[in-house]
């Protein structure tokens, strides 16, 4: 799954508009950076009741060309011992 671009706000432009770049980021589950003179300070994220898990966290991540299962016709050195 790909993640949406993380949006940068400095951080007067979050002081001013807080409250609606925290309703954004609750609607559009997007992180949002807040940088203080131009540098990463904060990172806004989406809260989540779930709790982070390794289970499936590589889903989509893996192309099978072909059969994986079936053996190979080459003869490896290991076979002919």
């Amino acid at each position: 799954m790909k993640q949406p671009k993380q949006r940068q706000v400095g951080a007067g432009e979050f002081k001013v508009h807080c409250l609606q770049i925290m309703d954004e980021v609750s609607r559009s589950r997007a992180q949002v950076v807040i940088t203080k003179h131009g540098k990463p300070f904060a990172k806004l994220v989406p809260y989540s009741e779930e709790p982070n898990s390794l289970y499936g966290c590589m889903g989509d991540s893996v192309v099978i060309h072909g059969n994986v299962i079936d053996a190979i016709e080459e003869v490896w050195d290991v076979d002919s011992k």
